[in-house]
């Protein structure tokens, strides 16, 4: 059968298993079932929300003399026992330049070595330049560190001196440092949908093996359309309850004004191409794991064998995950292009990277990537099912075997 008779007998059983789902009275209690995953969800970021905000931050790039600087790393591990549960500010001492403008512009939009704010002016004339108040726990922490300092200097006692604040916008750090938070969220949020939808493509197969219904089909159109159009319904079926979910999460979060979204940095690509970007990789990560769940149904005729064989893929999802997570704040590192270019990984690593870098042309290339393995693995699945189901296909025989019979 040639390709577009191919795709249109696809369209014909994805027409027909999604209107079979959809319009199904059990489709409203699929929408409710997510409800308590969401709800535990929720907490989890709540706990990841607590680790961050326990995690070490950006330390501030002091601009001194190395004995001002001692001075002050010496006030900071004095006051270290007397701190709250959060960490103090940590320092990093730099050697003033003649242009000392310059200098803190490049260090305030460095992301190699990126710092919360940039202290200058010594003990006597500091100055705090950065997106920071005075306030904030780094100005507060600042400010102590310079008056212990001051005290523990030899001579006289000094009078209290006021810290400058310069707010600037030049800051490759911190932003850094919380694009890191939204790519975590949107790769939270990638996986849980995958992994709870995922597995629906999987039980219709072993449905229709067990009714003989595939078989029926097989006989009438090619095993790839049937398989195609199964993956794609299933697709369009999540992608209808993650709509509703989305609507009904829309309406909660206008109600009862929370707060866990807002507090998230705007990605690198802005919120647009990024909500947009997450539908395009859970679609894509959908049909590559979905494609390996229809291979996978080819080997089971029972829910106790779906369940012995999904098992190892899904905890294979994990590793996947786990994986991809690695490179969340590292996107050029051998670790971050290794989970970009694995086709498993690579919606989990690129999601994360649009929250971190601007550019939209690596997700077009990553994007045609995975559509080469969804096909591949289509083809390979297809291949088995023939082999395994319908007893058809290529003779595994060499050719002195098949000459001999």
């Amino acid at each position: 059968m040639k390709l577009p008779e191919t795709f249109r007998a696809a369209f014909v059983i994805a027409r027909r298993d999604f209107t079979a789902t959809v319009f199904r009275k059990t489709f409203f209690l699929f929408l409710l079932g997510p409800l308590f995953p969401l709800l535990i969800g929720v907490g989890m970021f709540g706990i990841g929300a607590q680790v961050d905000r326990n995690a070490k931050p950006p330390p501030v790039a002091v601009i001194s003399s190395q004995q001002d600087f001692e001075l002050l790393s010496a006030a900071r591990e004095q006051l270290a026992p007397a701190a709250d549960p959060l960490p103090m500010v940590e320092l990093r001492h730099v050697i003033p330049e003649a242009d000392l403008a310059a200098q803190k512009d490049e260090l305030l939009s460095s992301a190699d070595e990126p710092v919360m704010a940039v202290l200058d002016g010594g003990l006597t004339a500091p100055h705090l330049t950065g997106t920071v108040t005075s306030k904030d726990r780094t100005a507060r922490h600042i400010r102590l560190y310079i008056d212990e300092a001051r005290r523990m200097a030899a001579g006289p006692p000094l009078k209290a001196v006021k810290v400058q604040i310069t707010q600037s916008k030049k800051m490759a750090g911190p932003q850094a440092a919380r694009r890191v938070q939204t790519g975590r969220s949107g790769q939270a949020l990638l996986f849980v949908l995958t992994i709870l939808l995922a597995g629906m493509v999987l039980s219709q197969l072993i449905e229709e093996k067990s009714s003989k219904v595939i078989e029926v089909l097989a006989a009438a159109v090619p095993v790839d359309a049937i398989f195609l159009g199964k993956l794609f319904a299933m697709l369009a079926t999540s992608l209808t309850g993650i709509a509703v979910w989305t609507v009904a999460g829309a309406f909660a979060i206008d109600s009862f004004k929370a707060g866990g979204v807002s507090s998230l940095t705007a990605p690198a690509v802005g919120w647009p191409a990024f909500i947009a970007l997450i539908f395009v990789y859970f679609s894509m990560s959908y049909l590559l794991i979905g494609a390996t769940f229809l291979g996978i149904g080819a080997h089971a005729s029972t829910a106790r064998e779906v369940q012995i064989l999904s098992m190892p893929v899904t905890m294979g999802q994990l590793v996947l995950f786990g994986f991809a997570s690695l490179a969340v704040g590292q996107p050029y590192s051998t670790v971050g292009i290794a989970a970009a270019v694995f086709p498993l990984s690579s919606p989990f690593a690129m999601i994360a990277r649009a929250a971190e870098q601007p550019a939209l042309w690596p997700h077009l290339l990553a994007l045609i990537w995975q559509g080469l393995w969804v096909a591949l693995i289509l083809k390979m699945a297809s291949a088995v099912f023939r082999r395994s189901v319908l007893k058809s296909g290529k003779s595994r025989r060499r050719w002195w075997q098949r000459k001999a019979a």
